[in-house]
């Protein structure tokens, strides 16, 4: 945690330029064409990309195709999980170039991986099985958080769970009380102590009750009511907080932690939630969805202490130990961040990722970074990611829809981008993640769905 107060398996490795997606096979919900497009030089920050430059020692050409090669990977990635099954044992990019890498545990995908344009290679346990290991690790640190086991998480590259301990015997312990066999796991020394980092654009700074400092998230809305999400440590509901300049802004609605690390706070109408992310200096971010980028993928982040640092995803559902208890779900980075960063962007081209929770390390010798993810904080409290092109306000009413729609679209779903729906009749894609509200029908708002 980052809180300042008073200021105080299968592997395929594919070019993804030239992955045939059309070629692909599998299930009849895969969609073979997820049109999600590579993003273009102009269309991203410039501030994003001098930070990229900066922290991966990229040149502007690199980082640009860097960051189009994922937004593409992460289309091909989803096809090919829902292809693959059970057998699916998670997808990364790695290299300046963004290579897509997807696992598989059964041999008989190593010919449907190919017709993608991937050379296969078979690994021994699935995402799923990982996952489950992991799980009751949580379930355990949920009852009493380890000692000395600081953070564990599934590592889609070695095909294991990886449990960092100061001490070997401690991970076994913890093992040994979740049940989980020691096949699964790879356990690594860590003396680290992961602390939050705590101190309506995304990676402004706001203040709780006059005091303690953290820095925003992402703008949303709830219906017409609009505020931001932010880290969970920062404050409680009921917390009354100010802007950067000092001024009334709001105050927290909701808030989780530990367990996970997410809040919102409900803005007065002198704040208006627009999609950017404060660049510091290198101009604004736009935020245009919420998809999640693969492991291995950019990502930088924006908080009001150490303003834009970068890097990459290294593992997704990691688990941390904070002081305060085991906080489970969240994101491992190699971003460094400081005391008042806690609950600011993270942004991977224009797609938001998360708000900061904590880490290790600061921005002059380097660290490690955890987020929280911003879709499940969307989800948990029934929120609307601010995004170009997204309504402002919902409308006051649908437009002439059908008496009895009837279909599979329903209010208060959170909806991702590329998810299909019935309505009326029709079949429509989702185009931009965000939670349904009355009066955003598919027919009615078509920045956020198109007609499939």
């Amino acid at each position: 945690m980052l809180r300042r107060r008073a200021l105080a398996a299968c592997t395929a490795t594919v070019a993804v330029g030239v992955l045939a997606l059309a070629g692909l096979t599998g299930t009849a919900s895969a969609d073979p064409s997820p049109r999600v497009p590579a993003a273009g030089a102009d269309r991203l920050s410039p501030g994003l990309l001098k930070a990229v430059q900066r922290d991966l020692g990229l040149t502007a050409d690199q980082a640009t195709e860097r960051i189009g090669n994922e937004s593409r990977a992460t289309a091909v990635a989803a096809v090919l999980r829902r292809s693959l099954g059970t057998g699916f044992a998670g997808a990364r990019v790695s290299g300046d170039e963004a290579e897509l890498t997807v696992a598989t545990t059964d041999a008989a995908d190593t010919g449907r991986i190919a017709e993608a344009g991937a050379r296969p290679v078979v690994v021994d346990h699935s995402l799923a099985e990982l996952t489950s290991a992991k799980a009751a690790l949580d379930r355990v640190a949920l009852r009493r958080a380890p000692k000395d086991v600081p953070a564990w998480y599934v590592d889609v590259a070695t095909n294991r769970v990886v449990v960092q301990a100061g001490r070997g015997a401690a991970a076994d312990t913890f093992l040994a009380a979740a049940g989980v066999a020691r096949e699964l796991v790879t356990i690594t020394q860590s003396t680290g102590e992961p602390r939050t980092f705590t101190d309506l654009r995304g990676g402004d700074a706001y203040y709780m009750n006059g005091s303690g400092r953290c820095s925003i998230g992402f703008p949303v809305r709830r219906g017409t009511q609009g505020g931001f999400v932010s880290a969970g440590h920062c404050g409680t509901p009921g917390v009354s907080t100010s802007g950067y300049n000092q001024q009334a802004q709001g105050s927290f609605q909701g808030s989780t932690f530990p367990g996970r690390d997410y809040s919102w706070v409900a803005a007065n109408t002198n704040w208006t939630p627009r999609p950017l992310v404060n660049g510091y200096g290198n101009g604004d971010v736009t935020v245009t969805g919420s998809t999640e980028a693969l492991e291995g993928s950019s990502v930088c982040r924006s908080g009001s202490t150490t303003g834009w640092h970068c890097g990459t995803v290294q593992q997704r559902n990691s688990s941390v130990t904070y002081q305060e208890g085991t906080v489970s779900g969240v994101t491992r980075t190699n971003v460094c961040a400081e005391p008042g960063d806690s609950g600011g962007s993270f942004i991977s081209g224009s797609q938001a990722q998360g708000v900061t929770s904590g880490g290790t390390g600061n921005c002059s010798q380097g660290g490690t970074t955890y987020f929280q993810p911003v879709n499940p904080a969307l989800q948990a409290y029934g929120l609307t990611l601010v995004t170009s092109g997204t309504p402002t306000d919902p409308p006051t009413g649908p437009t002439d829809p059908p008496t009895d729609p009837g279909g599979s679209w329903a209010v208060g779903t959170l909806y991702n981008a590329g998810d299909r729906v019935t309505y009326g009749g029709v079949t429509y894609r989702c185009l931009q993640a965000h939670t349904a509200l009355t009066g955003w029908e598919p027919p009615n708002v078509p920045a956020l769905w198109e007609r499939a």
